[in-house]
Formats: structure tokens, C-alpha cells, sequence
């Protein structure tokens, strides 16, 4: 979960020059992600709007994309999906504490759940 909520935060915020994907990919392709639903959740209704017309649009151009990306920030979508890849880290963690495997293995899978949570590409 972990890595697929980064995915999904790539998808509208990455850098080009490191994930290889143009910014706001995502956002022209509408994915319809955990972030936009929370962005959607707690904009007003024509925020909401100005969303559900762009997001889905191939032709976006930067400006919007930068507006849009603004509006989910502003939302605080971004922040709660940030927490949400934090707390699936921590609970992999927990999981991993007492598993009936050798230190090594917990070590590799620790080190693979933070991996999944920080990765830029």
C-alpha cells in the first residue's frame, strides 16, 4: 500500500528528470487515485468542478497541471496521503517485529517497506 500511495504521489508531483515520467502524468491520464479523492473530499463544490473537467485531460498544459497540483496540496490531500504511506510503514514494521524469521530477513523487509515509502522514481 505503502508503494502504491508513492506511485500515486509521483504520478501528480515527480520530478521528470527522475521518475522518466512527465509531471502530473497521472493527472492528464485520470487516475482517479486515494489523493483525488481526498483533494475532492474537501474542496468546495467549484474546485470540485474545475477537478472532475481537467483531471483526465491528455492536453493539460503545464499551468494547469501546476494549478492542479496546487489545489490538492491546498487541499491537504497530499499531507493525509503522506501520513497514510507513513502509518502503512510502521504497521509493516510492527508486523515484521516478533516474525519467525532471522534478523537478516526482518532486516531486508524493513529496509524494503521504507524503501517503497521514500523512493523518487
Amino acid at each position: 500500500m505503502a508503494f502504491q500511495l508513492r506511485d500515486d504521489v509521483l504520478g501528480v508531483f515527480g520530478d521528470e528528470q527522475v521518475t522518466g515520467k512527465p509531471s502530473g502524468d497521472d493527472l492528464r491520464e485520470g487516475k482517479r487515485t486515494v489523493l483525488i479523492a481526498y483533494a475532492r473530499e474537501t474542496l468546495p463544490l467549484g474546485s470540485r468542478r474545475v477537478i472532475d473537467e481537467l483531471v483526465g485531460d491528455p492536453d493539460l498544459d503545464d499551468a494547469q497541471i501546476a494549478m492542479l497540483q496546487r489545489t490538492i496540496q491546498d487541499s491537504g490531500a497530499l499531507e493525509r496521503v503522506e501520513t497514510l504511506i507513513a502509518d502503512y510503514v510502521r504497521r509493516a514494521d510492527r508486523a515484521l517485529s516478533g516474525a519467525r524469521l532471522g534478523n537478516a530477513a526482518v532486516g531486508r523487509l524493513r529496509d524494503l517497506a521504507r524503501a517503497a515509502a521514500v523512493r523518487a522514481a
